[in-house]
């Protein structure tokens, strides 16, 4: 039978300990950061007139960036190694090649399409980010541009040929040296999340510049266009948690005025009888662990104002509570402190003078009604 009792009264406490835990639900907050892009693996193709695998060539890019929204960021990335180029000639049936060196720095933004379309979250596997800027391209090594500029004049036959036609160059922007071009980029950046901290990345990326980039007179911009990937390295917390408790529902009291009739003989004629004014009470509401008036308590205040300016010798008297059910003394007594605190002030406000106001505060050692969630209270009682 004890351990009957027992486990009914575990049972019970554990009830009423789930009813008490406050509800709501966990929102997830970006933490701007920086990170790391190091993409190892990545190919370049060059807009030109040779087939398509004869213009690939290898080329490698690091990155960092800052991210300051869920949407907005920005980013140094350095790429870098090798472009191609080449033409061919119906005339001779034969085509020729080049390659040279370059490095270029860029300043993109960037803006996470991701969290544009779908809103932040944190835990979505794959990220797509759009990112646009420029940068300067810095071209070397361009010997064998000029080594296939000879051999086309050789093959064509304008070595053999007067003064005149020897200076004909076929690569009329033939350069040399080192040469800084500026350029413009955009693409699309994709993240495949690991964990909070490492994911793998993919990024295609377009790039134009003027037409001497190649060598060749075109006429138009030259564009060449990279394929990378690598991994993504993030510093710190790019998110935290907040909870955001439930709103409570509000709860509407309803006072019940009873009226008496009370039949009394009527004065004579030539006397007057003055009657003194009935006191006031009105007890005003609070939620949980609140200590601001609600608008539908307001009118309460109200209505004690109006029956001190009413009756100019009446005082009224202000008491504090709070509900035993939660917290403990210490939070306690501070809001009910709080409470009788806000009321005083509100009649002030409205133009009642100090020394017609008393108050106390009875924390939750007092509790006026039977009702726990009643006793978030300031009784007012004006006489």
């Amino acid at each position: 039978m004890k351990k009957a009792i027992l486990s009914c009264l575990m049972l019970v406490a554990g009830l009423t300990a789930s009813a008490q835990e406050q509800k709501g639900t966990t929102e997830y907050v970006f933490e701007p950061h920086w990170y790391v892009q190091v993409q190892p693996l990545g190919v370049q193709y060059t807009l030109g007139e040779r087939d398509f695998k004869d213009l690939l060539s290898y080329n490698v890019q690091a990155t960092v960036g800052r991210q300051f929204t869920k949407l907005w960021g920005a980013r140094l990335a350095v790429n870098a190694w090798q472009s191609k180029a080449g033409s061919q000639y119906e005339t001779n049936n034969k085509e020729y090649g080049w390659k040279w060196n370059y490095i270029a720095p860029s300043i993109d933004g960037t803006l996470n399409l991701s969290n544009l379309v779908a809103g932040f979250n944190p835990n979505r596997v794959f990220n797509l980010t759009a990112f646009a800027g420029l940068g300067l391209n810095i071209g070397f090594s361009n010997g064998e541009a000029a080594t296939a500029n000879t051999q086309i004049k050789n093959d064509l036959g304008f070595n053999n040929l007067n003064s005149a036609l020897q200076a004909y160059q076929p690569l009329a922007y033939l350069w040399d040296g080192t040469k800084v071009r500026l350029f413009g980029q955009f693409g699309l950046n994709g993240d495949f999340k690991i964990n909070d901290a490492w994911s793998i990345n993919v990024e295609l990326a377009a790039n134009t510049l003027n037409d001497k980039y190649n060598s060749k007179k075109a006429g138009n911009w030259d564009w060449y266009f990279n394929a990378l990937a690598g991994i993504k390295y993030n510093f710190g917390k790019t998110y935290s948690t907040r909870f955001i408790p439930a709103p409570e529902p509000e709860i509407r009291y309803v006072e019940k005025i009873v009226e008496k009739i009370v039949e009394v003989p009527a004065p004579a004629p030539a006397e007057t009888a003055a009657t003194a004014a009935e006191p006031l009470r009105r007890d005003i509401f609070f939620q949980i662990g609140r200590t601001v008036i609600r608008k539908s308590e307001q009118q309460k205040v109200k209505d004690v104002v109006e029956y001190l300016k009413a009756n100019p010798e009446a005082k009224v008297n202000v008491t504090g509570y709070a509900d035993a059910g939660t917290g403990n003394d210490r939070i306690n007594d501070r809001l009910a402190a709080g409470r009788a605190d806000v009321v005083v002030k509100a009649l002030k406000k409205a133009g009642i003078s100090a020394s017609r106001i008393s108050y106390d505060s009875k924390g939750a050692r007092v509790q006026p009604f039977a009702d726990n969630d009643s006793n978030r209270v300031s009784i007012v009682i004006a006489e």
